[in-house]
């Protein structure tokens, strides 16, 4: 099942004085780095991460994918730890970590017994402040991550017609460029320009740590000044707005890959929820768009036997083997909402594509039922709930939260605000944002397979 969100649920960075929801902590050390811890007593287990507010948005052309490379190379030594050692020394504690880039934050984790907490938040504000490594393991490294952009892009069809479809959307916004890289970039990375990132964006007042699990809120809070406090502060870089200038058409591009089904995505430029909208008095009309929307994306395939799934995926009128949809919520950059769709054998992108908007069209002529609508808010309830039962997803949605700019307790007030939505709205933002102004339509065109082609492997060792 689908879930409501296109990614995880996020949080606000308060002032220096400590904050609180129930069951969660926040305080601020002197350099300021914010602390969030979320105690769970049901396991002997603890998440410690590490957020930093800065992924592929904050890059500038000519050297993107660098905020990615350079979560790579965090793994490659401090001048107290070799190249590789952090891991190793993660497992011999009984742990598990890794990391993540997005387009909005890099993120550092590690799954530890709880009484391991120390050892880790040694670690990890080890190399928070002291990462450092040679050029000749910066220019292996930036090998395996050429092999990773050849493996989940340029081996893959889909995500090669999203690249490109991002490339064509957006013309102002950074979220054009691909997270991983262009290739050309990687080419032309040096060791320099990894560090002057690092150096620019990794300060205490840019970084948040979360802790959840089996802790104490006084012991995490004494361990975080050990460690963490005696870094230096500071000034976060000032960040300059990069306005999506307004659309005036439909875009379409043409993706040729060799693949065995066409398939076609529709992106419509959407508002997105902001800070203000988890709020009641304070919310502007926009973001009660957003949260129609999102409720308009569980409509039409939320769950199985929704509206696409019916309408383009069965009967006699099938025009699909597979459709869906989604809403992008929120975000540090401009949202969409997307359809696509793979044509059923004897179909075309085309006739998908049609359908799909027939769908949209339909809902913004008729409306939807109050059984659908009361569906999809059970689902939502259900799916907080579900979210509790991982000490892991607790920990990474409180630091999401804090890298959008969201409240601690976002989760909850977007619970509370989706349910006031009503089929009205949903009636509305279905007729409002769906035109040709607003849309970029990617297809792939597939091309015949080549079995002598070199199919790319994950190198032993590398991230994710």
């Amino acid at each position: 099942m689908k879930r409501f969100l296109t990614s995880f649920c996020l949080l606000i960075c308060w002032a220096a004085t400590a904050q609180t929801t129930p069951d969660v902590a926040q305080f601020t050390l002197s350099n300021g780095l914010t602390v969030i811890v979320k105690p769970d007593r049901r396991a002997p287990t603890a998440v410690h991460m590490l957020w930093v507010r800065v992924g592929a948005m904050d890059e500038v052309d000519g050297t993107s994918g660098v905020a990615h490379a350079l979560e790579h190379m965090m793994f490659k030594g401090t001048a107290n730890l070799a190249p590789g050692e952090f891991s190793r020394r993660v497992a011999a504690l009984g742990g598990r970590e890794n990391a993540f880039t997005s387009r909005d934050y890099t993120g550092f984790y590690q799954q530890i017994p709880s009484q391991r907490l120390e050892d880790v938040m040694k670690l990890e504000a080890d190399r928070f402040q002291g990462n450092q490594w040679s050029d000749a393991e910066f220019a292996k490294e930036i090998e395996v991550v050429k092999e990773e952009r050849r493996m989940r892009t340029e081996d893959s069809p889909r995500a090669t017609l999203y690249e490109s479809m991002s490339a064509a959307v957006f013309m102002a916004s950074p979220y054009r460029r691909p997270i991983v890289g262009w290739m050309n970039d990687l080419d032309a990375m040096t060791a320099d320009d990894v560090r002057a990132f690092y150096r620019r964006w990794y300060v205490p007042a840019n970084a948040a740590v979360v802790v959840a699990g089996d802790v104490d809120v006084a012991q995490v809070r004494q361990l975080a000044e050990k460690y963490y406090g005696s870094i230096p502060s500071r000034v976060v870089p000032t960040r300059k707005p990069r306005l999506e200038p307004n659309q005036a058409g439909v875009r379409r591009i043409d993706v040729k890959a060799p693949a065995e089904q066409a398939y076609v995505s529709l992106a419509f430029k959407v508002p997105e929820l902001g800070a203000t909208g988890l709020g009641t008095a304070s919310a502007l009309s926009s973001d009660d768009d957003a949260l129609a929307l999102t409720v308009l994306a569980e409509v039409l395939d939320g769950y199985s036997g929704a509206r696409l799934d019916r309408a383009l995926t069965q009967g006699d009128a099938r025009v699909a083997d597979s459709a869906g949809a989604s809403n992008g919520l929120w975000g540090r950059g401009p949202q969409l909402f997307t359809l696509d769709g793979v044509p059923v054998r004897g179909k075309t992108a085309e006739q998908v594509e049609a359908a799909l908007r027939a769908q949209v069209a339909r809902i913004a002529q008729d409306g939807i039922s109050e059984v659908e609508l009361n569906r999809v808010k059970t689902q939502w309830v259900a799916s907080e709930i579900y979210k509790l039962d991982s000490v892991f997803n607790q920990a990474r949605s409180l630091g999401s939260y804090w890298a959008l700019g969201l409240p601690l307790d976002a989760g909850e007030r977007l619970v509370e605000r989706l349910r006031s939505v009503t089929a009205d709205q949903v009636k509305a933002v279905a007729a409002k944002y769906f035109g040709d102004d607003q849309l970029t339509v990617a297809t792939l065109r597939p091309q015949a397979l080549d079995p002598t082609r070199k199919v790319h492997t994950a190198t032993p060792g590398a991230r994710h």
